[in-house]
């Protein structure tokens, strides 16, 4: 039955064909290949998420960046922590968290703990200016900025030490999502800030979702090296990969559109 059901679908389909071609139809079209030159939209593949992550960054409105590991070439955290003479047991914790493997706000906690760094140990560490910035971002930033796009900085990082970061791309303070450490009345460790966005699992998402909301976004992509940024598309229309510094699988596996080099991007914004 399975044949005379192909048989009679078969001549039906050439008969309609026959009609389309006012009683001409080639005799070595198959039928599949026939439907497909007759009815090409429903043949013709869909973009690759490539391409729309493309499309996605050259309509943006905004573009929101994820500092560490990709808009610097460190952790800012393990920088920190080196500088505290903590940096092994700190570096193990990041790598597990940016790889999605235990909730954003312990391992922040956890991480903070065994630093417990002090207000003037910070200023110190931030007067060695030892976060640097990775291979072309800059150049990245300025042609977003000169095609109008408004450029954020989105992190679970801390804001004291992505405030110079954002000074020298010229990016407004504002324009820093970020964690605050908490000091007391002596400069002591206190805690974090946990009304932050970025303090939290999910955080970025809450982020751009709040962009979306209160500036009337209707394209925002999201750049970043690991799960955090990833877990940001959506409410972000897409999201880029950053592997220049580490490429790591999940992020690589998830991104619409994988990079390790910025001229990639700047490439498809005409630069």
């Amino acid at each position: 039955w399975l044949t005379q059901f192909w048989s009679t679908r078969r001549r039906a389909t050439e008969s309609a064909l026959m009609l389309h071609t006012g009683g001409y139809a080639e005799p070595c079209l198959s039928v599949p290949d026939a439907m497909k030159a007759f009815f090409p939209s429903m043949f013709r593949s869909r973009p690759t998420s490539a391409e729309e992550a493309k499309k996605a960054l050259q309509n943006a409105d905004a573009v929101c960046f994820d500092v560490d590991s990709t808009v610097i070439v460190q952790e800012g955290i393990d920088v920190l922590a080196s500088f505290f003479g903590k940096y092994d047991e700190v570096a193990a914790l990041t790598k597990t968290a940016m790889e999605g493997g235990v909730e954003f706000q312990d391992a922040m906690a956890q991480r903070l703990e065994l630093v417990r760094p002090t207000a003037e140990g910070v200023r110190a560490f931030l007067e060695r200016d030892a976060l640097t910035l990775s291979p072309g971002v800059a150049q990245l930033v300025a042609r977003l900025q000169e095609l109008g796009k408004d450029v954020y900085l989105i992190s679970g990082g801390f804001t004291n030490m992505i405030e110079p970061l954002a000074e020298a791309l010229h990016i407004p303070k504002g324009n820093i999502y970020a964690n605050t450490i908490l000091f007391d009345e002596c400069g002591q460790y206190k805690g974090l800030d946990r009304l932050a966005y970025t303090s939290k699992s999910g955080g970025k998402a809450d982020a751009v979702r709040h962009l979306k909301k209160t500036k009337g976004y209707r394209t925002m992509v999201m750049v970043g090296d690991g799960v955090t940024d990833l877990e940001a598309r959506p409410p972000a229309d897409a999201f880029i990969g950053y592997g220049g510094v580490r490429a790591r699988p999940k992020a690589r596996d998830g991104a619409d559109w994988f990079v390790t080099q910025w001229r990639e991007a700047l490439m498809v914004l005409g630069a």
